[in-house]
């Protein structure tokens, strides 16, 4: 799964040090690299590539996104309050606070390079 960033080296901290990611590929591409994150707990699980928003159509697309409050990712966790509550301690900004959405409960942060994600779990 793409992720269009505006910085990738941002990108990668804020994925890493903040949402608990860990490095999967990390490939020089010339200007840019094939930059890849997985959950921690899932090493061989889905990659996150977080992939320059250097292509107009890419930038237009993640501005459009953010700027209508769509979540450009979403990412499931065993409990939103407890993962809300982590994320703030860590200095993790959040555009919607915890919230019960029918069987699901959601939060939306702000992950610092254009982009919204969404958290959801089971109510």
């Amino acid at each position: 799964m793409s992720v269009f960033v505006d910085d990738q080296e941002k990108a990668l901290r804020f994925y890493t040090d903040r949402l608990g990611f860990s490095v999967k590929n990390d490939i020089p591409l010339g200007e840019y690299r094939w930059l890849t994150v997985v959950g921690s707990d899932a090493p061989d699980g889905v990659e996150l590539l977080l992939e320059p928003d250097e292509n107009p159509a890419a930038r237009e697309y993640t501005r459009a996104l953010a700027e209508q409050g769509i979540p450009a990712a979403s990412f499931a966790v065993d409990d939103v309050d407890a993962a809300y509550g982590e994320l703030v301690s860590a200095g993790v900004t959040f555009v919607q606070a915890p919230a019960a959405g029918g069987p699901v409960r959601t939060a939306v942060l702000d992950d610092t390079c254009g982009n919204l994600v969404q958290l959801v779990s089971p109510a």
